[in-house]
């Protein structure tokens, strides 16, 4: 047995595992972006992991990808996202939000009335997205002015002195899967010519600014990025992931970042790597705590900590229908598979009803 259920110390915290809750969307916020009591149900009763990472939280109100997504950009929100924290913390747990902002992958339905979708390019996303009224198509995004890039950086800080107010632990840059800081880093979705794009420096630039706010709130040790370097998330990559990458750790490195969440793969897809891209290079620069991330079960994580490729081990579905999945996975007990119409949406049921080992019989 490797030290995968062990105690251990990063960032100042004293965390009662290895293992992470990884951000999952479930979509059960109100649609003026709280959460509330039931929330704090379902993040307490995973609270025997050792860091719970919220679903995605956005920054504004067309930051959200979709309907029934929580926020961090009012201090109504403070309240909700109270109750989780102290529930968590009543059972010994320790919990991030993520901070997020959907970019090209929202909907002007969304915005509170600020208009159309984001990007830092002008462009259309094929094929449609939950709203509140249902599935609707994707809108043209608008590529963002240069003029609105500060105060987008500034929604990110706010929102992380929100999160301290709620009561976190840390907070988690959201910078994968396509979203709006990942589309700047790309190439693919990055055409610009101005600052924030054409050389990777450029391209990189918001992702650096956003992290510095929220590292000026939080201190670097409190401060988490994801990032899926070879992830195809809504069919968008980089021409030359490595030394994209390879810049972007660098640049974490010189800010001290304590944190780097690492989807190995496409996530939820596939843990299939560019043969050109060996990841283990980032995790070997990277000078604070690595969070593998993808499709993991118990016996990659086993070795992934035997072998020293990782310093915690992320689980995503399985945390859904095993709120108890840290001691499942301790005495190697079965896991029960929720239904993928329990993922999304609803209350409670498929949500906080699963049982533990003990509930279970």
């Amino acid at each position: 047995m490797t030290d995968l259920f062990d105690p251990f110390e990063a960032g100042g915290l004293r965390l009662q595992n290895r293992i992470a809750l990884s951000p999952l969307t479930r979509t059960r916020a109100d649609m003026a972006g709280k959460v509330g009591a039931l929330q704090a149900e379902y993040y307490a009763q995973r609270a025997s992991a050792g860091l719970l990472i919220t679903e995605a939280t956005a920054v504004t109100p067309g930051g959200r990808g979709g309907a029934y997504c929580p926020g961090l950009w009012d201090d109504d929100q403070i309240a909700g996202w109270k109750l989780v924290t102290d529930a968590v913390h009543a059972k010994g747990g320790l919990i991030f939000s993520q901070l997020w902002h959907a970019g090209r992958l929202s909907h002007s339905t969304l915005s509170n009335g600020a208009g159309a979708p984001v990007a830092p390019s002008a462009m259309k996303q094929p094929g449609q997205m939950f709203v509140e009224t249902g599935f609707a198509d994707y809108e043209e995004a608008r590529a963002l002015d240069i003029g609105e890039l500060p105060g987008l950086v500034d929604s990110y800080r706010q929102a992380a002195v929100r999160a301290k107010a709620a009561g976190f632990d840390g907070v988690e840059l959201h910078a994968a899967h396509s979203y709006l800081i990942d589309a700047f880093l790309r190439d693919m979705t990055n055409h610009r010519t101005d600052a924030y794009g054409g050389s990777i420096e450029n391209r990189a630039r918001l992702l650096i600014e956003v992290l510095t706010a929220l590292v000026d709130v939080w201190g670097p040790e409190r401060t988490a990025i994801r990032l899926a370097p070879i992830g195809h998330a809504y069919n968008a990559w980089d021409s030359k992931p490595e030394p994209l990458f390879t810049y972007v750790v660098e640049q974490l490195n010189a800010l001290n970042i304590g944190w780097l969440d690492l989807v190995e793969g496409d996530t939820g897809i596939s843990r299939d790597c560019e043969p050109s891209f060996d990841l283990q290079k980032i995790r070997r620069m990277f000078k604070g705590v690595t969070i593998a991330n993808n499709l993991y079960d118990r016996d990659l994580a086993l070795k992934a900590r035997a072998d020293n490729t990782a310093d915690m081990v992320a689980f995503g579905r399985a945390f859904i229908g095993n709120p108890d999945l840290v001691e499942r996975l301790r005495v190697d007990a079965p896991l029960i598979d929720a239904p993928r119409q329990s993922y999304y949406g609803g209350g409670a049921r498929g949500y906080t009803d699963f049982p533990t080992l003990a509930e279970a019989g």
